[in-house]
């Protein structure tokens, strides 16, 4: 069984939305407008992009993200060659950009379900908000990614749904506080029986 990890930015009050500068937000840029730089706490994601075997996104992030890293050759390499998996009920193989490495459509939770099932290493989630608690809540998630930025936001998209669901216990497996304030926190969720 393939391990799939959430990975997110997330201000203290579980906001994730626009941290890099994405428009049409009031706080976007949050995590470099707001908290200076400092380069140990982003060891994480290059590890991710070294460990990860698929990309998996909502529609929202495909249409985000793919005109974009494609050409970030030096940021996101270990990400344009892997294969990407679109979570959508509406995306057609003609929305597909063609320079980003191979790209499925999925269509839903099940889905993943099945390419959880295949051969292969860890699925990483990127942005995707909603998929995110599509997938929590149909116990799909292995493990989160997070760093937690000392920030409180208020309005803007949350890494955790608000759906009336089982208790869902996690095990910190790797924390680290950094000197601007930023805290790494990896969770690997605890399934019930052990698996």
């Amino acid at each position: 069984m393939r391990t799939l990890i959430i990975t997110a930015f997330m201000s203290l009050d579980g906001v994730m939305e626009a941290p890099g500068g994405e428009e049409g937000y009031r706080n976007a840029g949050w995590t470099y407008r707001d908290i200076p730089f400092d380069e140990a706490a982003y060891e994480i994601k290059g590890r991710e992009q070294d460990e990860a075997t698929a990309l998996l996104l909502g529609r929202r992030s495909y249409e985000a993200f793919s005109p974009v890293w494609p050409e970030m050759t030096e940021e996101f390499a270990g990400y344009n060659d892997l294969p990407k998996y679109v979570v959508s009920t509406t995306l057609t193989t003609d929305d597909l950009v063609d320079n980003w490495g191979p790209t499925t459509i999925l269509r839903s939770a099940e889905d993943v379900a099945r390419l959880k099932e295949t051969d292969g290493g860890p699925i990483i989630v990127h942005g995707s908000a909603t998929l995110g608690h599509s997938l929590s809540e149909a116990g799909l998630v292995d493990r989160y990614h997070l760093l937690v930025f000392p920030l409180l936001l208020g309005a803007g998209k949350r890494l955790f749904g608000t759906a009336d669901v089982d208790a869902i216990p996690l095990a910190l497996t790797e924390h680290e506080a950094y000197g601007n304030g930023v805290q790494k926190m990896v969770f690997d969720v605890a399934r019930k029986g052990g698996d």
